[in-house]
């Protein structure tokens, strides 16, 4: 089943230059949009720069889309300032031009920060009440109150992924609960596209790992097929999280905030 046209927000972020290949597979354009100039490396591939902080910089780049992916804001702790700007306007002008020019399908990347006070003993699903663990947090509450108003509203297809731990591989404790691999993360995204009958829809992106804080959900369509566990010989006090933080978000001052600020500092748009 062909994507169609898609539109890739943050594309050159963490992990918008990961889903970028499995996407260009699938798709028959995929536009690549992101405030950092990319170059197309393939004849379904078509680079944009843009600055979404821009009211109108959406509106040509969504024109004709099937599909929007929404990566790009400020992926991790900044001043609020930065993150209503980065993630909240942002996020309202690509859902204000996925409206105007009649695009269905809206993927909101959203995070496990939004539920990141709730307690390391408790399993949380989409449904339990916000309880952000920063600023971060509460600039993505704002993202998927924006993604309900415009479905309720409007009638896009909005799905929210709670992404969690994005990397390669688990690098340390936390990420024995919290990781997202690579293969699932794109598996998610592709499920998000193609779900058919989405209203509004909100979902924990994790894999499938032994020691997971959030609940999975069979709405999305998508089974997780990674476990952290496989890679716990090799991660150094593997156990530090579940016996020290008693928070889900981690320590603030810990290694768990250290990895947002330099997620932050790396890359743009994921």
């Amino acid at each position: 089943m062909s994507l169609g046209t898609v539109v890739l927000t943050g594309a050159a972020g963490r992990i918008g230059s990961v889903l970028r290949e499995p996407l260009r597979r699938e798709a028959e354009r995929l536009v690549l949009v992101d405030r950092v100039p990319l170059t197309a490396e393939a004849p379904n591939e078509e680079a944009r720069t843009a600055d979404l902080t821009d009211p109108g910089a959406a509106v040509p780049l969504v024109e004709g889309a099937d599909g929007i992916v929404h990566l790009a804001g400020v992926p991790g702790e900044a001043p609020l300032p930065d993150l209503v700007e980065g993630n909240v306007l942002a996020t309202h002008h690509v859902l204000e031009a996925a409206r105007r020019a009649g695009v269905r399908r809206v993927v909101l990347a959203s995070s496990n920060h939004l539920t990141g006070h709730y307690p390391r003993s408790r399993r949380v699903s989409p449904d339990l009440p916000p309880r952000p663990d920063g600023l971060y947090g509460v600039s993505k509450v704002a993202v998927e109150a924006l993604g309900r108003l415009y479905a309720d509203r409007f009638g896009l297809q909005v799905v929210c992924l709670r992404i969690g731990s994005f990397e390669a591989e688990p690098t340390e404790s936390r990420h024995l609960a919290t990781w997202l691999s690579h293969r699932d993360g794109a598996g998610f995204v592709r499920a998000a596209l193609t779900l058919p009958g989405v209203d509004f829809l909100t979902v924990y992106a994790v894999s499938d790992n032994s020691r997971r804080l959030w609940e999975l959900s069979d709405e999305i369509g998508y089974v997780p097929r990674d476990d952290a566990e496989e890679y716990a010989a090799r991660i150094p006090d593997a156990d530090a999280f579940f016996t020290g933080d008693p928070i889900q978000g981690g320590d603030p001052a810990g290694s768990g905030a250290a990895s947002r600020r330099a997620a932050g500092a790396a890359c743009r748009g994921a």
